[in-house]
């Protein structure tokens, strides 16, 4: 799970976008929001992993805009650049916490050996 990864990425590539003038319809948040679940989901756990990431919700966002709007140019990542490294440690927060609660409830919902089992009889 990279739950932060996707956080981030989406909350990042709306605020270049309102950074450099650019309003994103609901259709165009949507594929904010579908493709940076999906390149977190393809992330690889090293740090800053999001920012090669968010290169890929940036074209398809740029593409789903079409040629009547200005498109967001790939050099708007330097400004996420500088604060990376802080935010990465938030986000690999994130991800550890989410990993972690989703392997209590498996744990919770479906344990290995049943209960009894480890009950005595008197």
């Amino acid at each position: 799970n990279m739950d932060g990864t996707a956080l981030y990425e989406a909350v990042a590539v709306v605020f270049l976008f309102q950074l450099y003038g650019i309003d994103l319809a609901f259709g165009q948040l949507v594929v904010v929001v579908i493709t940076a679940t999906l390149a977190a989901v393809g992330a690889a756990g090293i740090p800053s992993a999001g920012i090669v990431m968010m290169v890929i919700v940036i074209n398809a966002v740029n593409t789903s805009l079409g040629s009547s709007t200005a498109a967001l140019p790939l050099t708007a990542i330097g400004v996420i650049i500088g604060v990376d490294r802080i935010v990465d440690m938030c986000r690999t927060t994130v991800n550890v916490w989410g990993d972690a609660v989703g392997a209590k409830l498996i744990t919770a919902l479906a344990p290995d050996e049943p209960k009894a089992a480890f009950e005595r009889s008197p």
